[in-house]
């Protein structure tokens, strides 16, 4: 069943850069968000960016293949390792809005309308045709609410908030508040309201904790 998820209208074929299977990568990705994983074939991606599927097969073994590369570069992870490590509770809670932040604006490739939508399809899509990819999700959600526990024991011991508080509890609501933003944007399909309301909620849990 052709399920179309189209964001943007009519488009020129893009110019072929250097780094071919990363252009292919980026191209395929707009294929996906615009239609379903079933929909778009390798005929359809080699008709859409001007390539052979010689071309689009010598850099990857089928769609299965193609559609991984496509999720990894730009499915977004739930926890920034390049990011240094936050010394206060109040420093962790801007960086998880800058992130989120972050990955709101990456979401939408350059000259396409943005629309949620496209984006909550095509994350349903990797959940059924890439394999592993939910246990992929759920150990990076695991691995940052670790990490953020360790910033509110570290608040904890410096006074910064208050003691007499569950901190894996608190660590969970901090990193279940970033990623409810898909909620959030559902509602008003805007980046800069969704951030406003992430950090307006942060910022009062921050405020409790401190009474």
């Amino acid at each position: 069943m052709h399920t179309d998820r189209s964001v943007f209208g009519g488009r020129s074929k893009p110019l072929i850069m250097n780094d071919t299977r990363e252009f292919i990568i980026d191209e395929a990705y707009k294929l996906f968000l615009q239609q379903s994983y079933e929909a778009v074939s390798i005929s359809t991606i080699s008709e859409a960016i001007g390539l052979t599927k010689g071309a689009l097969y010598h850099h990857f073994t089928n769609k299965e293949d193609l559609f991984k590369a496509v999720i990894d570069k730009h499915f977004p992870h739930f926890n920034d390792e390049s990011a240094p490590q936050a010394q206060t509770l109040k420093e962790q809670i801007e960086m998880s809005v800058a992130y989120g932040e972050k990955i709101l604006r990456s979401l939408n490739p350059q000259g396409m309308k943005f629309d949620p939508v496209s984006f909550i399809g095509l994350m349903s899509d990797a959940f059924r045709h890439y394999p592993e990819f939910d246990k992929r999700k759920i150990e990076e959600i695991d691995e940052c609410t670790k990490m953020i526990k360790n910033v509110v024991v570290k608040a904890i011991a410096s006074g910064e908030i208050r003691g007499d508080i569950d901190t894996t509890v608190i660590a969970k609501q901090i990193v279940s508040t970033s990623i409810g933003t898909a909620i959030e944007i559902m509602h008003n399909y805007s980046i800069e309201e969704t951030v406003n309301t992430m950090r307006a909620e942060l910022q009062q849990l921050y405020a409790l904790l401190k009474l």
